[in-house]
């Protein structure tokens, strides 16, 4: 589900404390992606590529770029942002790895239950909502089963993303042997000053036995029960969720691994004990990998450099299925640029949204997107949770990044970039049926709409930092 601010409307004791942090900790700023690009293409050249057994030679490294490259149309777009994003995450390049696409819920699900079931040694499960509902206790109780076998199961949780899942259900999973960590507990009385209640952890990962990862922007919501779909919730029908996942089998889990423990001990959590949580992983499939993982702070918004970084660079074409598209400034300049040199640049974004205000909020640069030749489309019979692109026919990424300011800025993100041919036509497949499912934007048509969806955008820019 949405961030911060869905579950702050469904919570109202949460509002006064969530304002006075925001008021207290202050806007943060963006790094400028232009001047980081520079600085590290004139001081790193050619990226490196990393097997199961460590990295390849200069030469392989360029020798797979080249395959890569020959196989779709001819673009330098693969080198130069890579580069950047192996030097500014410290993550590298992994050659090796099996991806399988996970469209919407019930296929998440089901792969989920499928690898927790495999489950041999352990099972790492980060989220950012963990709701009590049928589906979920199923999984709550398929862990506990697991657990009852002698596999080790630790989940992390965001505090705020599920304050409206009673306490009593993550007790139950402490008393059955589950090591479970809250992610910035809130305390209300003690949050002046502070800026830890709106720093928020809205990854999704699953990691089972060290060897198999999902992840993407599936959480664990009744939302995506086929059983809501039709029903009226909070005075509106229920939509079916459209949402994205990736499962990867291979040595880029490995980055997922460290993810998860880094937050793990961030976080305090209990100690782990004795699992082999690096296992020796041996190639699975031809997929190359990179894990990039975000933090709040300045100088770790590595999936806002890394879209940013990815648009500018493209060179054939942009295609982004985005969930909350309230972007700031340098994104939207990077859009309008990439059109203008003649990019194909389409962009999905919802018709109908559970956090209105974010929609008017992003509505408020269409004109000039559209102005620049920036095609929108807007899902319909949906609840638009993607956050994916697919660009130049071969570099994709699936994570739970929203291209908003949340998280940008203040959240723990994580995306998978995924090098692959056979898997870019598979995500090129995915954004042209959503395309088909949407209604185009037309230039003439938003120019002639009425006033007061004008001023509406307008209010809700100007309120952007709260959504």
């Amino acid at each position: 589900m949405r961030s911060q601010t869905v579950s702050l409307f469904r919570n109202s004791s949460l509002i006064l404390p969530l304002f006075l942090a925001l008021i207290f900790s202050g806007c943060a700023n963006l790094p400028q992606v232009s001047e980081t690009i520079h600085d590290i293409l004139s001081t790193h050249e050619q990226p490196q590529i990393f097997s199961a057994e460590g990295p390849l030679s200069p030469d392989k490294t360029k020798d797979l770029f080249e395959r890569l490259k020959s196989s779709v149309a001819p673009t330098d777009f693969l080198e130069r942002h890579i580069a950047v994003m192996e030097f500014l995450s410290g993550s590298p390049l992994i050659k090796g790895n099996r991806v399988k696409l996970l469209v919407d819920g019930p296929a998440t699900y089901a792969a989920m239950f499928r690898a927790v079931r495999n489950a041999r040694n352990h099972i790492n499960l980060e989220t950012y909502i963990f709701e009590d509902d049928e589906a979920d206790r199923k999984l709550a109780d398929l862990l506990l089963r697991k657990r009852a076998r002698g596999v080790r199961v630790n989940l992390i949780y965001d505090s705020y993303g599920s304050s409206g899942t009673p306490d009593s259900f993550f007790q139950r999973l402490r008393d059955g042997g589950v090591n479970v960590v809250a992610f910035n507990p809130i305390n209300p009385l003690k949050i002046i000053g502070k800026r830890r209640i709106t720093y928020r952890d809205h990854r999704k990962i699953l990691v089972v036995d060290g060897k198999l990862a999902i992840t993407g922007g599936v959480n664990l919501s009744q939302v995506y029960s086929s059983r809501s779909f039709g029903k009226e919730r909070e005075g509106k029908k229920q939509l079916p969720w459209r949402d994205t996942d990736v499962q990867i089998e291979g040595p880029a889990v490995a980055e997922f691994q460290k993810l998860f423990l880094a937050t793990w001990r961030k976080q305090k959590g209990p100690a782990l004990g004795r699992r082999n949580f690096f296992p020796h992983l041996k190639e699975k499939g031809d997929a190359l990998v990179e894990v990039i993982g975000s933090v709040a702070g300045a100088e770790n918004r590595t999936t806002f450099v890394m879209y940013v970084s990815a648009i500018t660079f493209a060179e054939k074409s942009i295609h982004l299925t985005s969930a909350y598209f309230d972007p700031d400034e340098q994104t939207v300049k990077a859009l309008i640029d990439a059109a203008r040199r003649g990019v194909d640049v389409k962009i999905v974004v919802p018709g109908d949204s559970d956090l209105p205000l974010a929609l008017y909020a992003g509505q408020y640069y269409y004109s000039g997107l559209l102005e620049a030749g920036v095609k929108l489309y807007q899902r319909r019979n949906a609840m638009l949770h993607a956050k994916t692109a697919v660009i130049d026919g071969v570099w994709s990424t699936v994570g739970s990044t929203n291209m908003d300011f949340w998280s940008f800025a203040r959240n723990d993100e994580v995306n998978a970039i995924i090098l692959c041919k056979s898997f870019a036509a598979e995500m090129e497949n995915l954004f042209a049926k959503d395309i088909a499912d949407s209604d185009q934007i037309h230039k003439k048509q938003w120019e002639t709409r009425p006033l007061f969806p004008r001023v509406r955008e307008f209010i809700a820019h100007l309120l952007r930092g709260l959504l």
